[in-house]
């Protein structure tokens, strides 16, 4: 009989332990590709045999995951992703704007410093970078708000904006790659001194020993590209553009684990990893290219090594994984052209041309369109107002040029924008969940599919709201999650409600996603 009743409390005890589900995961790793299309998964899965195949094998992996808003560009993309929010409610609308603010009333970044507040750390070269111009909150700012946990968030990217942007405002830390001086920088938002590890690691020099390094396939043959010896920026500049770049990335990810205890202090941190090498490759080359297969299965071994580093500090399963893109990528036009499909080039300076033409005839010469890039039109409102020009009518006035501009699919002026007169199909949602009045431009110019704006004559951009751009890979992976592949609509904005959920943490402030309860274990 005593056999049987500790049998039977053993049988309860197990069924006890069962109901109180997973244990809670240590660390939160969000990573992100920049310039990885959907299709990428499927194009070269056969190639992918490490931490690619891991996430699709292992993970909930959203099919039709989309961004919903327009223009689809990396500031806007890593906003989007732990925020959940669109830009006309997180206020970063691209990777630069015309500030129209008397006090600046110039082109400034979505992560630039201009008043002076806040400085780079680890490089004597200019310009200091924050997400003050972020309205809205994070996942890791609720995790900080909530006070369950001490946490520590810290971003890592090759770009700044791409560290800063998922990191968020309260951020431990976010670090970048600095092309001047070969460093990891930060600034001063964060602490007043770089961590003495960090600076350490800089002494040590992590991307010189790239130099005189050959990017060859992974399959054989002749070598893509071969670094310079010389370590100045523009060998700096060019691992940007090389597999280096993301294996830098990676090696200091690691470096911060470590140094951070991240995931081992009892508990719940948030790490954002992107790599930004794919972007810098696919611009040069477009996506049809054999360079651009081969990032990707080094993408692949790349987070398989990230994974496994993480399964031999942390333990498997301790862990969950977010995995995304900024931003897909339009074919190079003159490959489209080849295979008897649209598209083509058009340079921005060509509309500024042609809506100063039309506003100079209507009401004198001047320089009516300030900002640099023609693909977001801003018009002087300081000659505007000198000139007693209604901007109504200027805005008007300079759609009607553009319009007429061969391959020009659509122009919305601000004032239709804001009051709602687009046409209601997706392509006019992605652009109102795209504006901001006090940041946007006076005209949003949308071209027709496969044409880009470009200042070159070969590779590529991103910019539209067509699939080639918006449509990313969307994947869960760890405890919470059900492996699988789910194929109703999704959209990136819906990681930051789904993981704030399983955290149990508040949604973050500007969210206008769903939680993908789908693929919840519970």
């Amino acid at each position: 009989m005593k056999k049987i009743f500790l049998a039977l409390f053993a049988s309860l005890l197990v069924l006890a332990q069962d109901k109180s589900g997973p244990k809670p995961p240590k660390l939160v790793v969000f990573i992100a590709v920049d310039q990885f299309r959907y299709d990428y998964v499927l194009k070269f899965r056969k190639d992918y045999n490490s931490g690619l195949a891991r996430l699709l094998t292992q993970g909930a992996v959203f099919t039709d995951g989309h961004y919903q808003h327009f223009p689809t560009v990396t500031a806007v993309g890593h906003s989007t992703m732990l925020t959940g929010a669109t830009p006309n409610i997180s206020g970063i609308i691209a990777n630069e704007w015309f500030d129209r603010d008397i006090k600046v009333n110039k082109e400034v970044t979505s992560v630039e410093v201009v008043d002076g507040k806040v400085t780079k750390l680890g490089s004597n070269s200019k310009g200091a970078s924050s997400p003050h111009r972020l309205l809205v909150s994070t996942l890791g700012d609720e995790m900080k708000m909530s006070g369950k946990w001490q946490s520590k968030v810290i971003g890592i990217s090759i770009k700044d904006r791409s560290a800063i942007m998922p990191a968020g405002r309260m951020a431990d830390a976010a670090y970048w790659f600095d092309i001047d001086t070969g460093n990891f920088v930060s600034s001063t938002w964060y602490f007043n001194a770089l961590p003495a590890w960090v600076s350490q690691l800089n002494g040590a020099r992590p991307a010189d020993k790239y130099a005189g390094q050959q990017w060859r396939p992974l399959e054989g043959g002749q070598a893509f590209k071969t670094m310079a010896t010389v370590k100045d920026k523009a060998f700096y500049t060019s691992i940007e553009s090389s597999p280096f770049g993301n294996d830098i990335i990676e090696e200091f990810t690691e470096r911060a684990i470590v140094e951070e205890k991240l995931g081992q202090r009892g508990t719940l941190d948030l790490l954002t990893v992107s790599f930004s090498a794919n972007d810098y490759v696919g611009h040069n080359v477009g996506p049809d290219d054999p360079q651009v297969r081969d990032m990707a299965i080094r993408t692949d071994r790349i987070i398989g090594k990230l994974f496994n580093f993480l399964d031999g500090k942390l333990g498997k399963g301790t862990y969950i994984v977010g995995f995304t893109a900024d931003h897909g990528v339009a074919p190079v036009p003159e490959v489209n052209t080849a295979r008897r499909m649209p598209g083509g080039r058009i340079h921005g300076d060509e509309v500024k041309k042609v809506v100063n033409a039309r506003l100079t005839e209507l009401y004198g010469e001047g320089n009516w369109t300030p900002f640099k890039n023609g693909d977001m039109i801003y018009i002087d409102e300081g000659l505007a107002a000198a000139r007693k020009v209604n901007m109504v009518d200027a805005r008007r006035e300079a759609a009607a040029a553009v319009r007429r501009m061969p391959h020009v699919m659509r122009v919305y002026t601000a004032d239709q924008i804001v009051e709602g007169r687009l046409v209601q199909d997706r392509i006019g949602m992605r652009v109102a969940n795209g504006f901001f009045t006090e940041r946007s431009p006076d005209l949003t110019i949308v071209l027709e599919p496969y044409w880009i704006f470009s200042t070159k004559t070969t590779g590529t951009s991103h910019f539209s709201p067509f699939n080639y751009d918006t449509h990313v890979p969307m994947i869960l992976m760890g405890a919470p999650f059900k492996s699988g592949n789910y194929h109703n609509p999704a959209a990136v904005n819906d990681f930051a409600p789904t993981l704030a959920t399983v955290l149990g943490v508040e949604i973050p402030s500007g969210s206008v996603g769903r939680i993908l309860s789908e693929a919840l274990v519970n």
